[in-house]
């Protein structure tokens, strides 16, 4: 598969974005965190995780985006469909681009008299200095307000061709998933597991492993977030890895369970329950249904109710984006949107077990990403 977007697909997404500002009478939106950026201009690059450097780029009412960014990421920019970058040299504690960017903003902004959005919603930050911000809005003597929603919205619903880098890490983890007999057995530390899958993950083609969770206990473990303690594997564990792996930019986010050695009847009779709600989720989630919708399909079939907490959540660029699949949360499901089913059962005192699936919604209902774990728990 190749990596990457056509220039064109980039050019799609401005031309969304810049109806939609001229609908909110938004001269600019201004852009700071990393899977905006990347979403208008694909720019790829770990360097992110530096926080010594703030990144912008502008999306103007009319014309091309604009990056201003760092010097040490001009060569990396140019490689992408954005011609016009402008760079200083960072960090600068005395103006560290906020003049570069009120000049720019002032630019673009001026003729339209419109305001500057900025992400403001569920799930967004301010990826400068607060202290920067207010001397940006100072210098620049514009109107700064949100963006309406504009960029989440969009981000929300995928091209066929993001879709399909996100089937692809899904395939690759399933590929790695397949593996798990060789690297995991009663005995083995769930640490070392942890190191061994996320080689796995790589050798299988994955581009980096953000994201490696899971535990391990009789008849399941007691949360879903926990960091791989050392203790070895026991007889009559459920173990489950969950992984967010990157290919291209894009996150698979699925997990497997596993018993160590013959498994209890009632790690048996929770899969499968697992998989029934699984099913009914997905049954519910066509184009027009709300979040809330499929969370109740599957609540259903888990109990808890609202106390089930979230089940399920909005996928693409970022681990976990938009949506959530919460009694709460009501947005509608549209075509083109890549959501995860997460339904969790109780199996004891302290002990729950947990699935996830990747889908994406489609006019006729939801297209499996993953391939379904199914109702008979694994035994290695």
């Amino acid at each position: 598969m190749k990596r990457g977007f056509a220039p064109d697909e980039y050019r799609a997404r401005l031309d969304r974005a810049q109806a939609r500002m001229n609908d909110e009478s938004l001269g600019a939106i201004l852009l700071t965190t990393e899977p905006d950026v990347r979403y208008f201009t694909g720019y790829l690059t770990r360097f992110w995780e530096s926080p010594s450097r703030p990144w912008f780029v502008i999306l103007p009412a009319s014309g091309l985006p604009i990056a201003v960014i760092p010097s040490i990421g001009a060569a990396l920019m140019a490689q992408t469909w954005i011609t016009d970058i402008r760079t200083w040299s960072a960090p600068d504690p005395a103006d560290d681009g906020v003049t570069l960017l009120a000049d720019a903003l002032r630019e673009v902004v001026g003729p339209s008299g419109g305001a500057v959005g900025v992400p403001s919603g569920p799930e967004t930050h301010l990826r400068m200095p607060l202290g920067d911000y207010e001397l940006l809005q100072a210098a620049s003597g514009l109107n700064f307000t949100h963006d309406y929603g504009i960029t989440a919205s969009l981000r929300a619903v995928k091209s066929e061709a993001e879709i399909a880098k996100i089937a692809h890490i899904c395939t690759i983890a399933t590929r790695a998933f397949d593996r798990v007999a060789q690297i995991a057995c009663e005995g083995v530390a769930l640490s070392r597991v942890f190191r061994d899958f996320q080689r796995l993950l790589l050798e299988e083609g994955a581009d980096w492993v953000p994201y490696l969770a899971g535990g391990a206990g009789p008849d399941g473990y007691g949360d879903v977030i926990s960091p791989a303690r050392d203790s070895a594997l026991l007889r009559g564990d459920v173990m489950m890895l969950d992984t967010g792996a990157v290919w291209d930019g894009y996150f698979c986010d699925f997990d497997r369970n596993f018993a160590i050695g013959p498994a209890s009847d009632q790690a048996k009779r929770a899969h499968a329950q697992l998989s029934d709600a699984v099913l009914a989720g997905e049954a519910a989630a066509r184009p027009g249904a709300r979040a809330s919708d499929v969370f109740a399909a599957m609540a259903a079939i888990t109990g808890g109710g609202e106390g089930a907490g979230r089940l399920g959540h909005g996928l693409g660029m970022q681990l976990t984006e938009g949506l959530s699949l919460t009694a709460q949360d009501h947005s509608e499901l549209r075509p083109g949107m890549v959501i995860t089913l997460e339904p969790g059962v109780v199996t004891g005192p302290d002990r729950l077990m947990v699935a996830e699936e990747n889908i994406v919604i489609r006019e006729g209902g939801a297209e499996r990403l993953t391939r379904f774990s199914g109702k008979t728990l694994p035994v290695l």
